[in-house]
């Protein structure tokens, strides 16, 4: 199996700029909760059950064709700055990062398909897609779970589906979502409605690492609520319908913003600009957002587009487990805002100046 460190050095293939409206949806995820039939839950386990579950869970699971070369380890092999790091590439759920003894997490080469043993449910399995894919997302994840249902006992009700921990997550056990980038709608003060609107409807919009958590960098998670009494393909059909809209709402508003306040638009890149090319300590925080400006200004052909790859690398790279990973010691809060400036200023160094003046919008003429 693949090392940790050989893990780290390459980029998840999320990460990619590549895909379907990879403008706007910088990946989509399918995940599916699954239960053994003839062991507790692992919140309800005792220490030696969620043993003997993940020695029963873990040999099958590292079979796959697809983990072959991969990576796998039990969750107390790491340390906390290693989980933390799988938790900033979307690999594992800070929910699993916390958990003890019990716990493995086995993750394919590519790092598009990652199966988390014994976090709330026995398995929680994603398979994550830069762009807009959530239909080769599933194919590609239904396929191991028929996989390893022909060899496991999965917990199953004739009524009520696949039983699961949270009753949230009854059914199909399936979570279906997009990650999609949103400054259009965030600088036009409209994203609230958009969020409103997916609720109405069943969908959750939220932050960058799920519920609970902050909308950084304007990335938000669009995913389905409902998992019972609706089959799988139904499922995504209608999340799909919705990114659409909300793909065509940013897109619309992007070029409002271009129209109606060019100033405005121009102003927060030459902002973000300045302040990611110059500055010498920088939070979290303030540097996601400002790479999101970046990105915007690519889009909106403010900015050479032929450093997309880098800024979606950044975005990753410069969060703190990672810069700690890279520094390889402890770094305290103020560390890690240097070393953050110094990163984004050595490798921004070469990115040109933003234009003077923005493209004239589609359909409009020079005067």
């Amino acid at each position: 199996m693949m090392r940790f460190s050989t893990l780290v050095r390459q980029p998840a293939a999320w990460m990619l700029p590549e895909g379907p409206h990879a403008d706007i949806v910088i990946s989509t995820r399918i995940r599916l909760a699954r239960n053994l039939a003839d062991r507790p839950f692992p919140g309800w386990a005792k220490k030696e059950e969620r043993i003997a579950s993940l020695n029963d869970l873990q040999p099958g699971v590292e079979g796959l064709a697809d983990m072959a070369d991969g990576f796998s380890a039990d969750l107390t092999k790491l340390d906390p700055l290693q989980k933390q790091v799988l938790v900033e590439r979307h690999l594992i759920s800070r929910e699993q990062a916390a958990k003890g003894p019990g716990s493995a997490a086995v993750i394919n080469r590519a790092q598009n398909l990652s199966i988390m043993i014994n976090e709330e449910d026995h398995l929680r399995m994603q398979a994550i897609l830069p762009g807009f894919d959530l239909g080769r997302a599933y194919q590609m994840l239904d396929a191991v779970d028929t996989r390893l249902e022909a060899t496991l006992p999965f917990a199953y009700h004739n009524e009520f589906g696949y039983l699961t921990a949270c009753p949230t997550n009854l059914g199909t056990g399936l979570r279906a979502s997009a990650m999609m980038h949103l400054p259009g709608l965030v600088l036009s003060e409209q994203i609230n409605q958009v969020i409103h609107s997916a609720n109405r409807i069943g969908l959750a919009v939220r932050g960058i690492y799920g519920e609970g958590t902050e909308a950084l960098a304007h990335l938000f998670q669009v995913s389905n609520q409902n998992t019972l009494g609706e089959p799988e393909p139904e499922i995504i059909s209608r999340l799909e319908k919705v990114i659409r809209q909300i793909i065509q709402r940013e897109h619309d508003a992007r070029q409002k913003l271009l129209q109606t306040n060019p100033t405005k638009v121009r102003d927060h890149l030459g902002r973000a600009y300045g302040v990611l090319r110059h500055a010498h300590t920088i939070e979290t925080k303030e540097a996601l957002n400002f790479l999101s400006m970046l990105r915007l200004g690519q889009d909106l052909a403010l900015l050479n587009p032929g450093n997309r790859l880098l800024i979606d690398h950044l975005l990753v790279e410069i969060q703190p487990a990672h810069l700690q990973l890279a520094a390889k010691r402890k770094l305290s809060p103020e560390d890690r805002d240097t070393l953050r400036a110094e990163l984004l200023r050595l490798h921004l160094r070469h990115l040109p100046e933003p234009e003077s003046t923005p493209p004239t919008p589609p359909g409009e003429t020079e005067s």
